[in-house]
């Protein structure tokens, strides 16, 4: 699918990190636990409405898992950084519209296994 209606992409992970103690004031070594990936996609209305019409029952949260793929060059580099988001799914749909607008569009929110960085 084509990505010219992403505006907008947000994704991170965070792992809870904890200093474990021994005898003594100061951390002894680390405990490490789950790590939790979190994404959200900006898009333009009519993108939203292509993707809803990949739905059996036109909801979003019924499409399939899917991956992003997101590729740029930094600034003063010629090497493409590629980082892909696995096993994606919508977790809400929604619309906003007010008068006034000169674009339409919408930020939702995705659930997903874990990011390639």
């Amino acid at each position: 699918m084509c990505s010219a209606g992403i505006t907008k992409i947000e994704y991170a992970d965070k792992q809870t990190i904890d200093n474990i103690y021994g005898a003594g004031q100061r951390p002894v070594s680390r405990g490490y636990g789950n790590i939790e990936p979190t994404c959200s996609v900006t898009l333009l209305r009519s993108s939203v409405e292509a993707i809803r019409a990949a739905s059996l029952t036109r909801r979003l949260q019924d499409i399939a898992n899917f991956d992003i793929v997101v590729c740029f060059i930094p600034v003063g580099s010629t090497t493409i950084v590629r980082h892909v988001i696995r096993n994606c799914q919508f977790k809400d749909d929604s619309l906003s519209s007010a008068q006034g607008d000169t674009k339409n569009e919408t930020t939702f929110e995705l659930i997903c296994s874990h990011i390639e960085w």
